[in-house]
């Protein structure tokens, strides 16, 4: 790269994101213009966008251009030194492990992966991650520059020789042929329903999809582009990526697992290397105390150590069964969600787990979402499928009898158990299941009402997730494709501005996701940040236009005519299990009292206070509380730390002179000092208070 002293006159105009333009040499690149606006910029730039296209610094800039400088905290910044890092990755891989082969290698939200194929079908070891980490290392120092070239697509066949992964990329994205069997790895669609919110990941451990990370790596044009560091080292890549691995070296290699060839169980079975990236040593350190932090709270070992659900191997992937405390956990859940329905206005209703072939046809599930439902049984001529969404059944209810203007809107609820197929590297504890319920609602409204029921459920929605302790959330708005959907221009219109005018009345922060909504209508999805500052995406409100038309729905309106129903499709908690386990790690296992499955433990100081201990816990039953009593086996000392270890909310303490004054010692969670000689009137008034308020 030449030094910004050497160009030669001027030959060239850009412009800046600020409007201000910049006189250049011929043949100036982007890391030349960030030398001329200052060192600090020169030594923090990573890549350019020149005209909206993100490219390498060292390539010329044409003139007339507009070129924003990339740093490397912003976010298109860290998501290059993620990509980058990701390249410096399969070169270690591939200088250690002779016979090895790369697949994919895409950033990630917080970090990268690639995939790899090792020879006679080996496996990651123990202490393969730190050679691989050393190597890396030992790159990064070495600062070899990513030099960038393109090739038709015959001969980059021939330059990937030996790489079948790369080969059948280029054949299947630069050469325009179709995948492994036919299969062009696209995902199912959504006829209409809550998906997004039950089905998400975790928000900061997405993994990237398979066909974009196909489509970053090869253009469709018959030529391909790649990138050499090294000098035996080439990954098929459209970049861009930082100068050289010298900017590189903020990062930590984290996991090996397995993962099928783009995501087919019918494709081999690849290696794949997890890491985390960052632009500073900073913000890395900061990144991994997060994640040790998330640890603790996993609720898949928190479930296990307080005893609420299990995964039994026999029931198979994603499938749990609730034990007492956490079912006792739901049952509160659901009651106050089925207690705010009803004087929300909404009418119960039940469906069943299967239906015939005929209504999955008539909503477009198996055209759409096929390959989330798990297999037909065959019965008695007919094909009857395990129901992956409850939203058709409440079509049926609506059509079940004739509907005036003056019965809209209709909101129906139901606590509703959905199966779906996950694979089952997808399954993740309570937060992706293969069965699950929904709280889902359906509402049936007439256009001119669409906007006030809008308002409505965001209320109703924020309120809810308050309630669970909840204060911090974002939204998206997702708004009408520009090539695929339903129903008319106005009525898109009027649903998004009710969606618009229900997020800026709720003072809600939203995304605006243009062209991002599903076909059959716009939607809102809300967001929450828990208590270490991770974002779940739980709420959803979608519009549907396209279930009324299939299903051919109308109502009699004031006019005589017969027009279609808009129906919302809305969850709160998104799924039972889903919410359970955000809030699991939200409250780290320690649930406030109104949820604790157990709000108190009497714990007599010696058996001879058990009748006292049994006493207190009696009459805190009596009002309503959930109790129990720790009999004197073992030293007082010892059944202290296990209730507090079980994170209970209360330990209460009985002695002889608490069993004459009719008091207890008050041994609160979190820390404070405990408190003796409390009047069991006074501790029951302060826990019926905290239980009231949800605090």
């Amino acid at each position: 790269m030449r030094a910004a002293g050497s160009l030669r006159a001027v030959a060239l105009t850009v412009s800046l994101p600020d409007g201000s333009a910049r006189e250049l040499p011929e043949g100036a690149n982007a890391a030349d213009l960030a030398a001329a606006i200052g060192p600090r910029l020169a030594a923090d730039a990573v890549i350019a966008v020149v005209d909206g296209e993100e490219r390498d610094l060292d390539r010329p800039l044409p003139d007339g251009a507009r070129v924003e400088i990339v740093t490397a905290g912003s976010p298109e910044g860290l998501h290059t030194i993620r990509h980058s890092t990701a390249h410096v990755l399969a070169q270690a891989v591939l200088d250690l492990f002779p016979g090895a082969t790369h697949a994919i290698g895409p950033p990630t939200d917080n970090g990268f992966f690639y995939d790899f194929e090792l020879a006679d079908g080996a496996v990651f070891g123990d202490g393969d991650l730190e050679r691989i980490e050393a190597r890396m290392r030992e790159i990064v120092a070495a600062d070899q520059p990513f030099v960038r070239a393109e090739i038709d697509a015959a001969e980059a066949l021939v330059l990937f020789e030996g790489h079948r992964f790369k080969q059948e990329i280029i054949s299947s994205v630069a050469l325009g042929a179709g995948g492994p069997d036919g299969d062009d790895g696209s995902g199912p669609g959504d006829p209409g329903s809550s998906e997004a919110a039950v089905g998400a990941a975790p928000a900061g451990t997405a993994a990237a999809d398979d066909d974009d990370e196909l489509a970053s790596e090869a253009a469709g044009d018959g030529t391909v582009s790649y990138y050499r560091n090294g000098d035996d080292f080439i990954d098929l890549c459209r970049g861009p990526h930082v100068p050289s691995t010298g900017k590189l070296g903020h990062f930590a290699l984290q996991r090996a697992s397995g993962a099928y060839w783009r995501a087919s169980e019918k494709n081999p079975m690849l290696q794949r290397v997890h890491g985390t990236a960052w632009a500073t040593a900073k913000d890395l350190k900061a990144h991994l105390q997060r994640l040790a932090e998330a640890a603790k709270r996993d609720h898949r070992r928190l479930a296990a150590e307080l005893d609420l659900v299990s995964w039994p191997p026999e029931l198979g992937p994603g499938l749990a069964v609730w034990h007492p405390k956490g079912a006792l956990v739901r049952k509160i859940m659901e009651d106050y969600s089925r207690t705010r329905h009803e004087q929300g206005g909404y009418q119960f209703v039940f469906s069943p787990h299967i239906a015939k072939s005929v209504l999955w046809d008539t909503s477009g599930h198996l055209d759409f979402f096929a390959d989330s439902m798990y297999p037909p049984m065959e019965m008695d001529g007919a094909d009857y499928y395990p129901k992956p969404m409850n939203c058709p059944f409440h079509v049926m209810v609506y059509r079940s009898g004739q509907r005036s203007y003056r019965d809209l809107p209709i909101r129906l609820f139901e606590l509703g158990a959905v199966y779906r197929y996950e694979r089952s590297g997808a399954v993740h504890g309570l937060l992706r299941s293969r069965g699950f319920t929904q709280d889902d609602s359906h509402i049936f409204c007439a256009p001119e009402q669409v906007a006030s029921e809008l308002a409505s459920l965001l209320d109703f929605v924020l309120s809810v997730l308050r309630a669970f302790g909840f204060e911090d959330f974002e939204a998206k708005l997702s708004t009408r494709p520009d090539d695929k959907w339903v129903g008319s221009e106005a009525l898109w219109d009027q649903a998004t501005d009710g969606l618009r005018a229900a997020l800026d009345e709720a003072g809600l922060d939203y995304g605006v996701d243009v062209g991002g909504g599903a076909f059959y209508g716009p939607k809102i999805d809300v967001d929450v940040r828990d208590a270490i500052g991770r974002s779940w995406q739980l709420s959803t409100i979608q519009l549907d236009f396209n279930l009324p038309e299939r299903f051919g729905l109308t109502y009699a309106a004031a006019d005589g005519s017969r027009p279609r129903p808009v129906m919302i499709h809305r969850a709160l908690f998104g799924s039972v299990e889903r919410f359970f386990g955000v809030l699991i790690e939200h409250y780290a296992g320690a649930f406030p009292a109104w949820l604790a499955p157990v709000q108190a433990a009497v714990l007599p100081v010696a058996e001879a206070h058990r009748p006292y201990a049994d006493s207190v816990a009696s009459r805190l039953e009596a009002e309503g509380f959930r109790v129990e009593v720790s009999p004197a086996v073992e030293p007082l000392g010892k059944r202290v730390r296990a209730a507090k270890l079980a994170k209970l909310p209360y330990v209460l303490v009985t002695g002889d002179d608490d069993a004459a004054a009719g008091t207890v010692g008050v041994n609160a969670r979190g820390g404070r000092s405990p408190e003796r000689g409390v009047a069991v009137a006074d501790f029951a008034a302060r826990l019926a208070a905290e239980v009231r308020d949800r605090s």
